[in-house]
């Protein structure tokens, strides 16, 4: 999100950016460079923002100072994630372009972390939100644009949700340019915010049908990892746990690694981790389900099972990165993840 506001900044854009903080918390400083205007909204939380029809995520963030706010003029709206679009029933008119971005298909994504979470409660909770987010997407405004942020995603809008106006626009990323170095890395690195359930899954994953079967080293990094995860790593010689790096301390695994190991069981949207590796680091490998929509496929190794990526792991840890492997990756990566060309397409749509 912080990318494409500066991207549509630097394209010449005026922005308003409202933005909802989480117990008083947020102070973006830095943004003040970018917008007109900043407008900070406390959203709802706990059973405030509770409602038995809408969900969870959703209700919360429905805000009537911002409702009125944004009827005072008729400029083009943003909604980032259906999180936020709680509020386009309200200011969409025949005048007005309302575009809601698509970061997932929530209501699958919810289904699978209830699938990855071990808390009973939260995984009722996901439940329960899987369920109300199918309903509110059957029921999102037909006359706002959908911009979704994956290509598989936009066929399941068009079609299951029937929102024949959903169109692709790539993330926006950091990256002007593939930075990956050309030699070999001496370890495997999965990388993720660990206190997501899904990311613990798949870390668990990696050790118990993965490295517990070959000797190289893997490097788990990440952000909060649970007592559990850290009890597991503990375990295997060949594999050690880098808790809360900076994001210098991040940069530089990635750039270090030999082989990047990013599968996932989460079906829906772009996984901006395979970005960073795509980018900035050497062997990839992953599974169908992370670059399905992607169009970074040329760029990865891909594994449908355990013993598949243990195998290639065992190819790919002597075997060098090359200078032709870093030019593969900025023929496909040259237009498809440009962030002013994505911009100059995101401001034919307002």
């Amino acid at each position: 999100m912080f990318y494409k506001l500066v991207s549509l900044y630097e394209a010449g854009i005026k922005i308003h950016l409202h933005y909802f903080i989480y117990n008083h918390r947020g102070n973006p400083n830095e943004l003040n460079q970018y917008c007109e205007t900043i407008h900070v909204h406390e959203r709802k939380t706990g059973h405030k923002g509770f409602s038995l029809g809408l969900p969870y995520i959703v209700s919360s963030r429905i805000n009537a100072e911002l409702i009125d706010t944004l009827l005072k003029d008729n400029y083009p709206v943003l909604l980032e994630g259906i999180h936020c679009s709680g509020i386009a029933k309200y200011i969409c008119n025949d005048n007005r372009k309302v575009i809601i971005r698509l970061h997932n298909d929530e209501s699958a994504y919810y289904q699978q972390l209830t699938q990855s979470e071990l808390n009973l409660a939260k995984k009722i909770y996901y439940w329960n939100e899987s369920r109300l987010l199918k309903i509110y997407q059957q029921s999102l405004p037909e006359n706002c644009i959908y911009a979704s942020i994956c290509k598989n995603d936009t066929d399941i809008f068009k079609e299951k949700y029937h929102l024949k106006n959903t169109r692709y626009l790539p993330a926006f990323i950091p990256f002007k340019e593939v930075i990956s170095q050309e030699g070999t890395g001496n370890f495997c690195l999965y990388h993720g915010n660990l206190s997501a359930a899904e990311n613990e899954k798949t870390a668990v994953w990696l050790m118990q049908h993965v490295f517990s079967k070959i000797k190289q080293p893997l490097v788990i990094a990440g952000k909060d990892p649970s007592p559990r995860l850290e009890k597991l790593v503990n375990m295997y010689e060949n594999i050690c746990l880098v808790q809360n790096p900076t994001c210098m301390e991040m940069n530089d695994l990635v750039q270090k690694a030999h082989i990047h190991i990013l599968p996932s069981f989460n079906k829906t949207g772009t996984k901006l981790k395979l970005l960073q590796a795509v980018f900035a680091g050497r062997h990839c490998i992953t599974n169908e389900e992370m670059i399905r929509g992607t169009d970074v496929e040329a760029a990865c190794h891909t594994g449908s099972t355990a013993d598949a990526i243990a195998s290639i792991i065992l190819q790919l840890y002597h075997q060098p990165f090359t200078f032709d492997e870093i030019l593969l990756r900025k023929k496909l990566l040259k237009f498809q993840y440009d962030n002013a060309k994505n911009a100059a397409e995101l401001m034919t749509w307002i």
